[in-house]
């Protein structure tokens, strides 16, 4: 097992540093990074199928979108609850013992919330099961994410790593719905649910198992102060911006499937949430070369206010084609936010807490998910699908407002060294 072995580098900037192509090359054939980036795909292929296909078994169970939406939110909420935790003993112990446990409780808490929903168990057990479902679920984002830091030095290729992890969530994004959306139409619907969950435990095993992984031992250092890496007023901005995005994505979530269902043709919802993704992908790849604005507290409100007033377009449309349409023009500025996000970490989280302040981050667009699903079922059952996006835009163009208002925060803790400590781990994955 090798050892840690800090590397000296140079304070983050408030700018983040163009990424080329053959950097996205280095970074994905750095030794020791293959098997555990292969098993972290499975393992986070299913993140957005689960929750969608929670919604929709629930709503073709009980009939109702408000019930389906706030089960939904309640396994958002778990998420929430459980990333920060997570990663926290991430940080101190090491991916493996944490992964393996969680990954466990996991499976068993799934099987309970499909054993009540079958069962058609009142609302209130659907949702402290659909809750503990979300707290024990494995964050291997948050330990994939953390685990580059340990892999490659600070510069090019380290952020064309957080840029691939970023794209790569993006394409479960596109994938996720869709196939939650067509499992839905199967014989059982709730194949979705059980198809994703086994994906996820099969993939957190064995990325908790590689030789990269379990390299990554305790940490030596003493346990945190109880705020973590919140104690960082520029991680407290990041975590309001991932809030944001994660609101104006949940109001949207609820309505195109509702959208969809109103016009006839139900198992389209799904894909129509993944066509935002496509453009998602194809602009974000095209925005980490060349990243504007160049100042990351400048960029978060921004992104996040542009991305609320291409959202309020899909308002619009009479027709689903239209809608289409409107999703892809929205769907183009969801990478560059995530790239955003992870580029911000690395500038204003405090020393030690990678993990735990990516748990911020996915803790804060869980909630933020959570929020917008369960006001969007509403809206959706009393007012229309169109008063959801409305909302969803609302909400961005406000919390994008509150950012800009807190750009200045967004810089390095005042108590942070100079230097950030990089564990070399090539030597034992070879």
């Amino acid at each position: 097992m090798s050892q840690s072995v800090p590397a000296p580098e140079a304070a983050p900037s408030h700018k983040e540093a163009h990424t080329s192509l053959a950097d996205y090359r280095t970074a994905l054939t750095t030794p020791g990074s293959r098997a555990a980036a292969a098993a972290s795909v499975l393992a986070r292929l299913p993140i957005a199928m689960i929750g969608i296909s929670a919604m929709l078994y629930v709503q073709r169970e009980t009939g109702s979108f408000a019930d389906a939406g706030i089960v939904s939110a309640s396994l958002l909420v778990g998420v929430s609850l459980g990333a920060v935790g997570q990663g926290r003993l991430i940080d101190r112990f090491g991916p493996t013992r944490p992964l393996l446990l969680t990954t466990l409780l996991f499976a068993i808490a799934v099987t309970g919330l499909v054993i009540a929903i079958e069962a058609h168990a009142p609302i209130a057990t659907l949702i402290a099961l659909g809750a503990t479902s979300g707290l024990t679920q494995p964050t291997v984002g948050s330990a994939s994410r953390a685990l580059w830091t340990r892999l490659l030095p600070p510069g090019g290729a380290r952020n064309a790593a957080f840029s691939y992890e970023a794209i790569s969530m993006e394409v479960f994004f596109i994938l996720g719905p869709g196939f939650a959306g067509l499992l839905i139409a199967a014989p059982w619907p709730g194949t979705g649910i059980v198809t994703g969950t086994v994906a996820m435990i099969v993939g957190a095993t064995a990325f908790a198992l590689t030789p990269t992984v379990r390299a990554w031992g305790a940490s030596a250092s003493p346990a945190g102060r109880l705020l973590g890496a919140l104690e960082s007023p520029g991680m407290r901005t990041l975590a309001l911006a991932a809030l944001g995005f994660g609101a104006v994505i949940g109001f949207v979530e609820v309505a195109v499937p509702a959208a969809a269902t109103e016009a006839g043709h139900a198992s389209i919802g799904g894909v129509l949430l993944s066509a935002w993704s496509l453009s998602s992908v194809a602009f974000g790849v095209v925005y980490s070369l060349r990243p504007w604005p160049r100042q990351l507290g400048l960029r978060l409100p921004v992104l996040l206010g542009g991305f609320g007033a291409l959202v309020a377009l899909l308002a619009l449309p009479s027709s689903l084609w239209g809608l289409a349409v409107a999703m892809l023009l929205a769907g183009a500025l969801i990478t560059p936010q995530s790239t955003t996000h992870s580029a911000t970490i690395e500038l204003v989280a405090p020393q030690g807490t990678a993990a735990e302040a990516f748990g911020w981050v996915l803790t804060s667009v869980t909630l933020g998910l959570a929020a917008g699903q369960s006001i969007s079922g509403s809206l959706v059952e009393h007012v229309g699908t169109w008063a959801a996006f409305v909302a969803a835009a609302i909400a961005g163009v406000a919390i994008a407002a509150l950012l800009w208002l807190l750009r200045g925060t967004v810089r390095p803790p005042s108590a942070r060294s100079a230097k950030i400590e990089t564990t070399e781990l090539v030597g034992a994955a070879r």
